[in-house]
């Protein structure tokens, strides 16, 4: 019998591989504990970033995650969100044939421009997503110049 191997589907997942390196290289995904020393997360939620003429919006896949387990900081216009997932209580009696889930804590920053309004930051929860409103000061936003 002979296996049949996707170059195609490698070719992808490679690409996926590289895309995840170059943003954790923006976004990493290590912090810095109390006592100074930096240690590193068990995982980084996926996030998509969306700028609006009002606002910047942050949203974060958080499967499995409470609102709860889930904290925000703003921090010299630093915004990191972290938590942690549990691993779910499985019967001793069952063997794990695959996993691919990750569980631990999880930590995310991000850079933040000067130009926004601290605040009037808020946040939300819904289905697994929280979602992180951060909204431009009006210095910042575009405004159209009369022509006299």
């Amino acid at each position: 019998m002979t296996n049949l191997t996707r170059t195609r589907s490698r070719n992808l997942q490679s690409l996926q591989s590289e895309i995840d390196r170059l943003f954790d290289s923006f976004f990493p995904t290590s912090r810095e504990s109390s006592d100074g020393s930096e240690s590193q997360a068990s995982w980084a939620p996926r996030t998509d970033l969306i700028e609006t003429e009002d606002a910047y919006h942050i949203r974060l896949d958080l499967p499995g995650v409470t609102k709860d387990d889930v904290k925000i900081n703003l921090h010299d216009n630093t915004l990191s969100v972290s938590g942690k997932r549990d691993a779910e209580a499985e019967d001793e009696s069952a063997e794990f044939v695959r996993v691919e889930r990750t569980f631990g804590h999880f930590y995310r920053s991000f850079s933040l421009p000067r130009t926004i309004n601290a605040e009037g930051i808020s946040a939300s929860f819904n289905n697994g997503v929280l979602t992180v409103a951060v909204p431009k000061s009006e210095e910042s936003k575009p405004r159209q110049i009369e022509i006299q």
